[in-house]
């Protein structure tokens, strides 16, 4: 099987060459394609997935292209971690609106926004292109903001496109480890809301819901990362565990004081970080692999830093510094390819799903994965307040989507100004005008 990785000079890329490096069966991806405008980037990926495969004899061809077109043609899967505007943008994001006293997180509030702006023009093109020239591909999502950008690439490829994320299964794992469940894999985890918008109501092995017993316990739930940030009580007063990057939402003053009084935004961080990377493997001399785990460690040890620092919650833990998404990557791919029925939390289209929202909206759920695809499971309503955030950052999607569509500049004002984390119209109107003048891709909002 032919996999296309479109953003295929991304930093993230090894993880997913490393997973499927592990995948020896029959049906299994033969041939990798990595497509990137940026050459340089792609010449350093592939030395770094060279060394991976170094010893591993049946380890898929790799081949790098700058055509997209050559890239997509005949692919039977494409994975799609693109980064429109590059760190640089991510960093504008996140400063124009701090400017504003307002969160500029990548998925979170205006930073998504903006980010979402930039990204689902080019996240269309690339799904039309694919129904012309691999109509048979499935296309998994991981480019941010991952559930809109999802929605916006179903237009054109229906249920043939799937977002995925690390988040919700991260979240599970360290939930099933504080309770002692021995084999994570055999947990349902019930998991409802959008990309970075959902949280756990409960967990069950053999039938029976786990999640009670950890809500009970101070101890248990003080132990892993999402009790550090949010708290015991709160988590209680709940009666569920929300998605980390909840965080933003129900401490958004401290969150943003945090990011204000940071030495620099978490964008600038990495701009900064893999532009030493980049350059360090540009030297001949120099072990791009090493260099890539060095630099993968410091990354994940510094992941959401300044929450961590404003809930007091410390250090991550040891066990939590490894990614997760390859995994879910390569599962959804096996599942597909081979009829491997799993289960899996997925961004797909809400079909049925939520009452509250339309057939087409893109949620994040369990769902059923085959040959067929991936088939959200039927799950209990949500309860008033997240029923109220997923409904107000679905309204703000749909308005990015007609922005998007129209190059309306009023449509985007509005989508800023309904966010929940956007305190004024005014606000929003200067965050149009911000991004504006730093990002030349929005010059088609007129």
């Amino acid at each position: 099987m032919k996999l296309t990785i479109l953003g295929g000079g991304g930093f993230r890329v090894p993880l997913v060459y490393g997973a499927l490096l592990t995948d020896h069966a029959e049906g299994r991806v033969t041939r990798v394609v990595l497509h990137d405008l940026d050459a340089g980037r792609l010449s350093a990926v592939t030395r770094v997935l060279a060394e991976q495969a170094a010893g591993v004899p049946d380890a898929p061809e790799v081949s790098a292209t700058t055509d997209l077109d050559e890239a997509l043609r005949g692919a039977d899967f494409v994975f799609s971690a693109i980064r429109v505007g590059g760190l640089e943008g991510r960093a504008d994001d996140e400063r124009v609106a701090l400017a504003e006293g307002v969160l500029g997180q990548e998925t979170v509030g205006a930073g998504g926004i903006a980010y979402g702006l930039r990204t689902v023009p080019v996240a269309e093109d690339i799904a039309a292109r694919v129904a012309r020239l691999a109509p048979g591909a499935w296309v998994i999502n991981f480019t941010n903001p991952a559930g809109l950008v999802t929605e916006a690439m179903s237009r054109h490829l229906g249920d043939r496109v799937i977002g995925i994320c690390d988040s919700p299964v991260g979240l599970g794992r360290r939930i099933a480890r504080v309770l002692g469940v021995r084999n994570p894999g055999e947990a349902f985890i019930d998991y409802v809301g959008l990309n970075h918008l959902g949280w756990v109501r409960g967990l069950r092995v053999a039938g029976r819901d786990e999640l009670p017993r950890l809500l009970a316990d101070p101890g248990l739930l003080g132990s892993f990362e999402e009790g550090k940030l949010f708290g015991a009580d709160w988590l209680r007063s709940l009666g569920a565990v929300p998605n980390e990057y909840l965080h933003y939402y129900y401490f958004n003053r401290e969150a943003v004081s945090a990011y204000r009084r940071a030495e620099k935004t978490r964008g600038a961080f990495l701009r900064d970080q893999q532009a030493r990377f980049y350059a360090e493997v540009a030297d001949p001399g120099t072990s791009a692999l090493r260099a890539w785990d060095d630099t993968r460690a410091e990354r994940e040890a510094t992941y959401m830093a300044e929450n961590r620092e404003s809930a007091g919650a410390g250090e991550r833990d040891e066990d939590d510094l490894s990614g997760g998404y390859e995994k879910v990557a390569l599962a959804l791919m096996r599942a597909i390819a081979r009829d491997e029925r799993t289960t899996l939390i997925l961004n797909v289209r809400n079909r049925h799903t939520l009452s509250v929202l339309d057939g087409e909206a893109v949620i994040e759920v369990p769902c059923l994965v085959d040959a067929n695809g991936a088939h959200p499971v039927a799950v209990d309503p949500l309860p008033g307040h997240a029923t109220g955030l997923v409904c107000a950052v679905k309204a703000v999607e749909r308005e990015v989507l007609a922005a998007a569509r129209t190059g309306s500049r009023a449509t985007a004002v509005k989508a800023f100004a309904l966010h929940p984390l956007v305190d004024s119209v005014n606000v929003a109107r200067k965050l149009v005008e911000g991004y504006l003048e730093v990002h030349p891709g929005l010059a088609y909002l007129r």
